[in-house]
């Protein structure tokens, strides 16, 4: 036989599996679906760094049975909504199953966000909206209102330079700090991207008018917030009052 025959048949016989194969995952590829969607939380509020978004399309038809994931894909999450694209191909789906829509948000192995609801697949559909709910094991991790703070800005009229004004909010509510002159301490109830402080216990020490006047300044604000937002990137909190007025900045400590 001719050697050089022999090779050239080989070489023939790879070109054409291997222009199979492409055409096989070109057409896989032509045929898929492509969604877009967004994943969203209800709390204003920004993500810690390093917050990634998973989003995966899954085959839920046996409840006695881990999900069978068809498709998936991790998206950077530090706000809401987060957008995600997702390709998924239509002939994995078989007749008589079920298939659901799940996400998550995470750092690192902490989860903090998941959907807690059905989100069924519909093949008609281009578009998806994943309503996730913050997990409570992960609520120090997602809620930095946790921490210590140092006021910059109270009502609209700044701080005094050589003053420091804190609130410190421990991870079971309990509220700390000083206005500038007296410590105070006492507790705080959070609840989505709402807080309300309940009554501050304070020392009696007298200071100087001007301390005195941003320490009473400090305590009716406080009083008067009702929702709350994290600059998770400048490491910033902001309360505001019913009216949606920004009555405390602080930075982080």
């Amino acid at each position: 036989m001719d050697v050089g025959l022999h090779v050239g048949r080989r070489a023939a016989t790879a070109l054409i599996v291997g222009a199979m194969f492409a055409f096989a995952a070109g057409a896989a590829m032509a045929n898929s679906t492509t969604v877009t969607g967004a994943v969203i939380y209800r709390e204003r509020m920004m993500l810690p760094e390093g917050a990634v978004a998973r989003i995966r399309l899954e085959d839920v038809s046996l409840a006695d049975a881990p999900a069978r994931v068809l498709a998936e894909t991790t998206v950077p999450a530090r706000t809401s909504p987060t957008a995600f694209t997702l390709a998924y191909d239509p002939a994995e789906l078989e007749a008589g199953h079920t298939y659901a829509w799940r996400a998550t948000i995470s750092v690192g192995d902490v989860l903090l966000f998941t959907t807690t609801e059905r989100h069924a697949l519909d093949p008609q559909a281009d578009r998806v909206e994943l309503l996730v709910r913050r997990v409570a094991d992960g609520e120090a991790t997602a809620l930095p209102l946790t921490g210590a703070w140092l006021a910059e800005d109270i009502d609209g009229g700044g701080v005094i330079d050589n003053l420091q004004t804190t609130l410190e909010i421990a991870a079971d509510g309990k509220v700390s700090g000083s206005g500038g002159c007296n410590r105070f301490s006492g507790s705080a109830k959070v609840d989505g991207d709402t807080v309300t402080f309940g009554d501050l216990a304070s020392t009696m020490m007298a200071c100087t008018e001007a301390a005195m006047n941003q320490e009473h300044k400090f305590h009716a604000a406080l009083a008067a917030a009702r929702t709350f937002r994290i600059d998770a990137g400048q490491k910033k909190l902001f309360l505001s009052d019913a009216a949606g007025k920004v009555v405390l900045q602080f930075t982080a400590m």
